[in-house]
């Protein structure tokens, strides 16, 4: 029988959140954040910095494209989504190290984090029911 904490462990170790990832970012930490949206989904936002390879394609494409000593983070639309559980199954095959990021773009947006499209940078929104809102960060700081 796995214990509680063997199992949160291996939790932590596989996943992530908006937060955290984007704690990382501006940490300046070394990882590549990798949506595995559509298309579609991509040219609606994306965040900032991550790169597009939409889940079905990664098989093909990371290889050529992403170092593999490089962590990958991924993700998705939002929890109700599995693209990203089946983004971050192709990258794991192929000897990725991985997480996938919980509550995927849907969290992102909600936490206020910065997205794009193709014509730049979106409006930074606040949800105060998944986060504490503070003024300061409402004004524009970070």
């Amino acid at each position: 029988m796995t214990s509680a904490s063997d199992y949160f462990a291996a939790k932590l170790s596989l996943e992530t959140d908006a937060s955290d990832v984007y704690a990382a970012q501006k940490a300046g930490e070394r990882f590549v954040l990798v949506d595995v949206r559509s298309d579609e989904g991509w040219a609606q936002g994306r965040i900032t910095g991550a790169v597009h390879m939409p889940h079905a394609e990664i098989a093909a494409r990371a290889p050529e494209e992403l170092d593999p000593s490089i962590p990958v983070v991924v993700y998705c639309w939002s929890p109700g989504c599995n693209g990203g559980a089946k983004g971050a199954l192709a990258f794991a095959k192929l000897g990725y190290s991985v997480k996938e990021m919980i509550g995927g773009y849907e969290y992102w947006i909600r936490e206020g984090q910065p997205i794009e499209n193709d014509e730049g940078a979106l409006p930074r929104t606040f949800d105060d029911q998944v986060m504490v809102v503070r003024q300061e960060v409402v004004r524009g700081g970070s």
